[in-house]
Order: structure tokens, then sequence, then C-alpha cells
């Protein structure tokens, strides 16, 4: 088999969490191109129907699942649609997270950081407990969690929650990699940089350009790449790993 023909996703099925817009909207477009059946989540029943169509247009196939995967639950509500549309589920991208609170670690209440951590932290474990017992019995998988680089600096502007968070997804991915390769599953990570999508918060575009030594931030499109290479089988040497995509921010 060629080289590119080992980047090819034709016959999976995969699940995208947060896919009605911005990255999560990119990286199941992506996964499509490639091949893939794509299950499309999103909060707003509409919004994930509208890109499911997008899927379809691209000749897969595609459902819409609205849920809130904070909720006690989720994970295995999409699985089980996923499962009862499809028959099976071979790849899985975890990319739901909010970023806000963005203020002093002295004024967050106990309801910001349960509300952050629900989404951040235990709705990506809970997707991805719920995905890898799918994959189990095929003894192969991909299960692909959405970081960041603030799991790994200190942003000048505060967001203490977002960035520990994120930091625990990252340890979260190494954990999983190394308890589920023993069924077959691969378990990764992409930590983007600061990414242009609907959500961006302007004032911090200055303070990346400051320090990274590229000359721009990063858009949906440079991430692509990353989750069709961790979703194919040519990635299946790497477990547990995190491609950090951030124009050279973290070097600085």
């Amino acid at each position: 088999m060629g080289i590119l023909e080992r980047f090819r996703l034709d016959g999976k099925t995969a699940l995208v969490t947060g896919a009605g817009r911005g990255i999560g909207q990119a990286l199941a477009l992506a996964l499509a191109e490639a091949g893939a059946d794509v299950a499309v989540n999103d909060l707003d029943a509409q919004t994930a129907e509208v890109m499911a169509e997008a899927v379809r247009t691209l000749g897969r196939q595609a459902m819409a699942l609205e849920a809130d995967v904070a909720e006690i639950g989720a994970g295995e509500r999409l699985v089980d649609a996923v499962l009862a549309r499809f028959g099976r589920l071979d790849i899985a991208v975890n990319n739901v997270g909010v970023a806000i609170p963005i203020k002093d670690s002295t004024d967050v209440t106990p309801r910001e950081w349960e509300w952050l951590f629900h989404i951040n932290l235990r709705g990506t474990f809970f997707c991805a407990q719920a995905e890898a017992k799918a994959m189990i019995p095929h003894r192969y998988g991909k299960i692909i969690n959405v970081a960041s680089i603030c799991g790994h600096i200190v942003w000048p502007e505060w967001q203490s929650l977002y960035s520990i968070s994120k930091a625990g997804v990252i340890h979260l991915t190494r954990c999983l990699g190394a308890e589920f390769i023993r069924h077959g599953i691969r378990v990764n990570a992409i930590s983007p940089g600061v990414t242009r999508t609907p959500e961006l918060f302007e004032q911090v575009i200055p303070v990346f350009l400051s320090r990274a030594p590229i000359d721009r931030i990063g858009s949906v499109a440079d991430l692509q790449g990353a989750v069709v290479y961790l979703a194919a089988e040519v990635s299946d040497f790497m477990v547990g790993q995190e491609l950090v995509l951030d124009g050279g921010y973290t070097l600085m």
C-alpha cells in the first residue's frame, strides 16, 4: 500500500463532538474528505444538522447528534446512537471545550469551576470511556482529544481554569493511551495554539504574535492534516502522544 493510501479513511465511521463550528467543524470535514462517514455532535440540533449535510455533500454518510457532553451519560448516548446507525465506531474526536472565565483565580466561583471542568475534563474522559467500550470488540480504534498549548504554559492573561483543564486532557491522553493500547486502541491528542475561530477572543492575538516565531495565528485548516494522520493507519505506532500545532509559540 502506498503512503497516501495509508492516510485514507474509507469504510471508517467517526464521531466528532462539538463539530458544529470552528475547530470541530474543520476536523469533521477533514475526516469526511479522507473517506470517513461522520456523526456530528453539537449542543444545537440545527447546527449539527447543517454540518451533517455538509458532510453528505462530500459523498459521505452523516448523522446529526444533539448532546451536551458535560451531562452524565452523554458520551454513552452519543456512542449508542452511532452504533445504532453505523454498526461500529472506528474514530472519535473529543473536541468540545470552553475557555471562559478569563479572570483572576481569586475571583473564580465554585460554579464556574464545576461548569468548565465538567465540559473540558469530565466530558472528555467519559466520552473516551464510552468510545473505547465500542472499539474494544474490534481490537482497534482511534481516539483523538483536542487539548491546547495552554496545558503547557501560563498565559499572560489569567485563565487558570482553562489551562489546568487542558493540562488534564493532555495527561488523560497519556494515561488512556497506555491503558487502551492493549485493546488495539490508540489515544492521542492535538494541542492548537491561538487559532482563528468564531469564538476567538481578539485580545489574545497580539499576545500570541509578540512571542511566537511565526508571523500569523493558526487557522482551522492548519489542524486538519493532524487529525487525518492520527485517525489513519499511518499513525498506528503513535500512542499517548500529542501533536502541538502552535507556530512555535511554546518554543520561546
